[in-house]
């Protein structure tokens, strides 16, 4: 009986305690809902901001797209110049030079140096 008394005892200290232990885990549970609610918010706002930071870039990519494609056009044109005179200043040497060996005036001991120093 005496161990039954104790059981008794201690069941009775715990009952009394019980609404302390339960305020308290209400307490906790309130604490962890509000920073779940913080986190919810702040994860928004992290997307936010990401979303943000994302159309920026792609803004800036177009426009550095559209930079790049206006250099390179630029660039085939001056390239596309600079070819068609060299090609007609080639003409225009070897034309010259066919007229030149034709009239005897260069002979086949001189025409690959003269076609070196061209870069022909």
């Amino acid at each position: 009986m005496a161990r039954t008394a104790t059981k008794t005892t201690e069941a009775v200290s715990q009952l009394a305690t019980l609404p302390e232990r339960v305020a308290v885990v209400e307490t906790k549970v309130h604490q962890i809902e509000e920073k779940i609610d913080d986190l919810k918010s702040d994860v928004k706002d992290m997307h936010d901001c990401l979303d943000n930071t994302r159309d920026l870039l792609a803004d800036k990519l177009r426009a550095m797209s559209e930079e790049s494609t206006k250099q390179h056009d630029e660039l085939a044109g001056k390239i596309k110049e600079l070819q068609s005179v060299k090609d007609k200043w080639v003409k225009y040497s070897l034309a010259a030079m066919a007229f030149a060996v034709g009239a005897g005036w260069i002979n086949t001991m001189n025409l690959p140096h003269i076609l070196k120093f061209l870069g022909i």
